[in-house]
């Protein structure tokens, strides 16, 4: 359960990375563009999109993976622009990566990988000391002591994943950063993996940046969910009144493509299409970045891009036609 003090508070994020046009010439790919948000202690925030939309890029930016190109990141009320400052926040702050097949060294043992971040940062004093917090973070994850011997690619994806996460607790972290972990997993797996998240927030106190397409698993773990668009936030909301009365036409539309168990609600359903592809963040559409796909886009939704304001209570929204809507 999450409570009211500020965990991590991200002010005005931007990644952008140099792409080479030829003939010595570079053009910044905005991956992520003046992005802010905060996240609660304990609390879950889901964080949505399309492919490429830059949302992997804020959770590798927080956790200073790739070095943000400005922008404020602040844990626990100190900003993170420091080596030393880094290297606390590392210990407090961790990942887990979205391939649980490519993420795992397959040279090393599982006893191995789960050990690794002890021995960075020499939280143990004798072996026995590490093999012991070795089984008590596989016995988290559902693992035993049989599985510590093995290789990574003795185990199905779900095991895998397990692993990462196990990796992950590894420093005893209070906020994890899950980069869509359940999207390279059987449906089946999926829900398992998902439980034992919520399971282990509540047994630890951990607070997620939770990283996902899929808005029925954002929407069962999410306190509240952030909808980004071309490296750009657009809403943010509790994860029911975002689901139940979205305002910006985009989370509208990816919310009307969410398939319903109910065989008459999901006839009832209107599909909202959006026309045209998403663009390039190398050549993003001037103003308003939806512009281009919004069914409701006018000439002036070009000339500078909306404000993400609060427009009720703990409700943000980035749109300049958001009253006629």
């Amino acid at each position: 359960m999450s409570d009211n003090r500020t965990l991590l508070e991200v002010q005005d994020l931007k990644q952008y990375f140099d792409i080479n046009m030829g003939f010595f010439r570079t053009k910044p790919l905005k991956a992520v563009d003046g992005v802010s948000f905060s996240i609660r202690r304990g609390e879950t925030l889901g964080l949505v999109g399309e492919s490429g939309c830059g949302k992997t890029t804020v959770g590798r930016s927080i956790l200073h993976l790739y070095q943000p190109t400005g922008g404020r990141v602040i844990y626990d009320g100190k900003e993170i622009d420091s080596r030393a400052s880094l290297k606390e926040f590392r210990q407090k702050a961790t990942m887990v990566f979205q391939d649980p097949y490519s993420s795992l060294n397959p040279r090393m043992t599982v006893s191995d990988i789960v050990a690794e971040p002890l021995d960075v940062h020499k939280m143990y004093r004798t072996k026995a000391e590490r093999n012991e917090r070795v089984m008590e973070l596989l016995g988290y994850v559902g693992l035993n002591s049989e599985h510590a011997s093995r290789y990574a690619h003795e185990f199905s994806g779900g095991q895998r994943q397990r692993i990462g996460i196990a990796r992950a607790l590894a420093v005893n972290p209070e906020f994890i950063v899950c980069d869509e972990p359940v999207s390279a997993l059987d449906v089946s797996i999926q829900a398992q993996v998902i439980n034992m998240f919520d399971d282990l927030q509540e047994k630890l106190g951990l607070t997620y940046l939770f990283i996902a397409h899929d808005l029925l698993v954002v929407r069962h773990i999410s306190d509240r969910i952030a909808v980004m668009y071309l490296g750009k936030m657009v809403e943010l909301a509790d994860a029911e009144e975002i689901y139940n009365r979205p305002l910006h036409p985009y989370s509208r539309s990816l919310l009307s493509a969410v398939p319903l168990p109910d065989p008459k609600k999901a006839r009832s359903n209107h599909r909202i299409v959006l026309s045209g592809d998403i663009p390039s963040p190398l050549n993003a559409p001037s103003g308003c970045p939806f512009r281009t796909r919004c069914p409701y886009a006018k000439e002036s939704c070009g000339d500078s891009m909306p404000e993400f304001r609060e427009v009720e209570r703990g409700h943000f929204v980035a749109c300049h036609r958001l009253a006629e809507i």
